[in-house]
């Protein structure tokens, strides 16, 4: 048992903040940072000591105090935001930030709204202009079906202002089987209800019919709503409308028809497992009003919602009062128009996300041999075993669900060590890495590595 007399041994706050460094103590703020840090160290020994683990003399001079709280106080201004090598073979990672954004992007943007801008003003009349005017030129040339465009933070943030703005207090009809619940627990119905819409259901979880959507319409009908199911997919005894049949409704019956698409992809990228996905140049083509799609995700851009569709409705969106809390910033946008223009041009491989989706799987096995050569020549500890094994990547991010991608990954074996462990250790590395554990293995899907990652893996692999 420690006696109280050791916990003498521990120096006040006070003095270890006279031996902290000066740039920790510049402001009020710098300075509250310091203290809460020294506290947290002091803290810690005390606690060691309760514990009847007695930390050693040098642990308790105050000068090793002040290291370890300057260390700690550095960390805690540094924020806890850091980059990790995503080895999961999940290209869109929704927990890992989806779609990785080419440092170019923010090169082009920087040098467009790094100072001062015309994110609202109109540099021609000298009048103010429009932030939403940027975006949606080169939208509208990628989409042509789009009428008009407009951007906000995300796809969530789309439908919510297209519900408030065309349907608020009236009825909106959703077949049963597209109120999706996405990651997170967010639900359609709890959008809907946030926006003042009375959700109307219709038909049965597996099949719905035309006849339903007609036989819901009433006086207080506002809407037509279509949700795509991006993140799961039914089959078997299933049967849903499809747009053309109601579009026709809609435009039979006066009501507006909205989808919400999710993940569309304004370019196809030419792979097995995007085929039949719709995008919204379809949509839009077959008569829908409004469609909304995520700017990361299948795009492969920054996180922002998308909302394509006729001129004078989304004007109408425009000008509602919920547009400003929505909008984006002068950041996203110069990122977004940055990928906006590889999908004009036909760049697709300049965006990371699709480049991922469109890798051979031969290419991604060259990889992995590629890697495990560079481990043995570097020189691997005694006991690691790594061999080049076939896995299956997918999209992620709610994305082209039930559909594999065919790639290639690198098992990864350590004599004494358990899968636990090996994948403790390998996030324990700087920067973290991210790989799964699959038949009490661990696994390294190399489809997900971006450029100058292999090289990090290789040396943390050596040092495992």
């Amino acid at each position: 048992m420690i006696k109280a007399n050791e916990f003498r041994r521990i120096p006040s706050v006070e003095r270890v903040m006279a031996l902290m460094p000066q740039n920790l103590l510049a402001n009020p703020i710098a300075r509250a940072n310091s203290v809460q840090a020294v506290r947290e160290v002091i803290d810690a020994l005390r606690v060691r000591m309760k514990g009847g683990q007695a930390p050693s003399e040098r642990e308790c001079q105050p000068e090793a105090v002040a290291i370890a709280s300057a260390c700690r106080a550095l960390a805690n201004m540094e924020g806890s935001l850091q980059p990790v090598i995503n080895a999961t073979g999940v290209i869109l990672h929704t927990n890992l930030g989806r779609a990785p954004l080419d440092p170019k992007w923010f090169d082009e943007a920087r040098e467009r709204v790094a100072g001062y801008c015309n994110l609202e003003f109109d540099i021609a009349s000298r009048h103010r202009g429009s932030r939403n005017d940027h975006a949606a030129g080169l939208l509208k040339r990628i989409v042509p079906a789009a009428e008009a465009a407009l951007v906000v933070n995300n796809c969530a943030a789309g439908v919510l202002l297209v519900l408030t703005a065309l349907a608020r207090e009236r009825e909106v009809i959703v077949s049963r089987g597209e109120l999706v619940e996405i990651g997170g627990g967010f639900r359609v119905p709890d959008v809907m209800e946030a926006s003042g819409a009375r959700l109307v259901e219709v038909g049965t979880t597996n099949r719905t019919r035309l006849a339903d959507y007609e036989n819901a319409i009433g006086p207080d009908t506002g809407m037509l709503f279509k949700a795509h199911r991006s993140n799961f997919r039914m089959v078997g005894f299933v049967e849903d409308v499809g747009i053309p049949a109601l579009v026709g409704l809609g435009r039979q019956r006066h009501l507006a028809v909205v989808l919400d698409l999710g993940s569309g992809l304004v370019s196809d990228p030419d792979v097995e497992a995007s085929r039949g996905e719709p995008g919204p140049q379809e949509a839009l083509a077959a008569g829908v009003d409004v469609v909304c799609i995520s700017g990361d995700k299948l795009l492969g851009g920054p996180q922002a919602g998308i909302i394509l569709g006729r001129a004078e409705t989304l004007d109408r969106l425009g000008r509602h009062p919920l547009m400003r809390a929505l909008r984006v910033d002068k950041l996203t946008l110069g990122v977004l128009e940055a990928v906006l223009r590889r999908h004009l041009t036909g760049s697709l491989d300049e965006i990371p996300a699709l480049a991922a989706l469109r890798l051979a799987p031969t290419a991604v096995k060259r990889r992995c041999h590629s890697l495990v050569q560079r481990v043995r020549r570097l020189g691997p500890p005694p006991g690691l075993d790594l061999r080049v094994v076939a896995t299956e990547a997918e999209a992620g991010g709610g994305t082209l669900p039930a559909r594999p991608i065919q790639s290639f990954g690198i098992e990864v074996r350590l004599l004494g060590a358990t899968e636990s462990e090996i994948d403790s250790r390998l996030r324990a590395n700087n920067p973290p890495i991210l790989g799964r554990i699959q038949a009490g293995v661990v696994v390294l899907d190399l489809r997900t590595l971006l450029p100058g990652q292999p090289d990090l893996l290789a040396r943390a692999l050596i040092r495992l």
